[in-house]
């Protein structure tokens, strides 16, 4: 098919002022791109009965992609794995389309004993050490409480310094040490704070949580904005359609923010049909990303 030069020149400039209008919308903000974050699954309550192939399986049908694998779980992902099961687990994984995200442990840094922190600061190191051979990015710690004998400042010091030296020992592996906001006075945002500035690593990192506290005080927003600057590449979440937390406000705050993580479902229901549930929360997932 032949076109007379008018035509052509006419389609072209067609062509090329669409294509500039494009570039000065997405400039603009006005054609945004889909967020990167992407939606992954704790083997907390669904999945802590799976092994490592059917966690890839359940999560390969539901198009959830990521996965940390809760210790002392039946999957058994554990430090006194052989250096050939390490390979096999990394293996499973880089074969599939699941992503292992990071191992969720229960070590913490509060003990008054200093003992036992010394010994959960080297079991936290094997896991580190773990997690960097199967293939995963970075491990997730717990603070974990405040103890009426101790002042709680000296308590909160106490654990920032236990994570600044494990952010050390984990960067040389290439991982990630991610402080998860839990326990019953160390969950208030105040405090988590105050523990990442006695932390003072770049690879100490929080992972949110959605706990009932982060609406105390000032409310969500206020909190958020308290800790956000320390985010790490995962955060929990419990199922996206409760109405007891504004999940959509989080989200639209991690949207805000560029957020490049991974969103870990850490559901606290048992439902029947686990992979059914997956299911229904990638698509719930999927709305409110749009």
């Amino acid at each position: 098919m032949h076109i007379d030069r008018k035509t052509f020149l006419k389609e072209l400039s067609f062509l090329t002022g669409a294509s500039l209008l494009s570039k000065n919308l997405s400039a603009a903000g006005l054609l945004a791109a889909r967020p990167e974050m992407q939606l992954g699954l704790v083997t907390y309550l669904w999945g802590k009965d799976w092994d490592v192939p059917t966690i890839i399986k359940n999560c390969t049908d539901t198009k959830i992609h990521g996965v940390e694998l809760r210790v002392e779980h039946a999957h058994q992902v554990m430090p006194e794995l052989s250096a050939a099961a390490r390979v096999e687990v990394k293996k499973q994984f880089a074969d599939s389309p699941v992503q292992i995200v990071g191992l969720g442990t229960n070590q913490q840094y509060d003990y008054p004993d200093q003992a036992k922190l010394k010994a959960s600061i080297d079991r936290t190191k094997e896991f580190i050490k773990l997690s960097a051979d199967i293939g995963a990015s970075g491990v997730k710690v717990k603070p974990n409480a405040l103890h009426k004998d101790v002042p709680t400042e000296e308590t909160l010091e106490q654990i920032g310094k236990s994570l600044r030296e494990l952010a050390k020992y984990a960067a040389d592996m290439g991982q990630q040490l991610r402080l998860e906001v839990h326990g019953a006075e160390t969950q208030e945002l105040p405090n988590i704070k105050k523990i990442m500035k006695y932390a003072s690593h770049p690879n100490a990192k929080i992972c949110w949580n959605c706990n009932p506290q982060d609406l105390n005080g000032a409310g969500f927003q206020s909190n958020f904005d308290l800790v956000k600057q320390y985010f790490g590449d995962t955060l929990h979440v419990r199922e996206l359609d409760r109405t007891d937390y504004p999940y959509k406000e989080l989200i639209a705050n991690l949207i805000k923010m560029n957020y490049k993580g991974w969103v870990l479902l850490e559901c606290h229901t048992n439902p029947e049909d686990k992979v059914k549930a997956m299911h229904e929360q990638r698509a719930v997932f999927d709305r409110m990303v749009v």
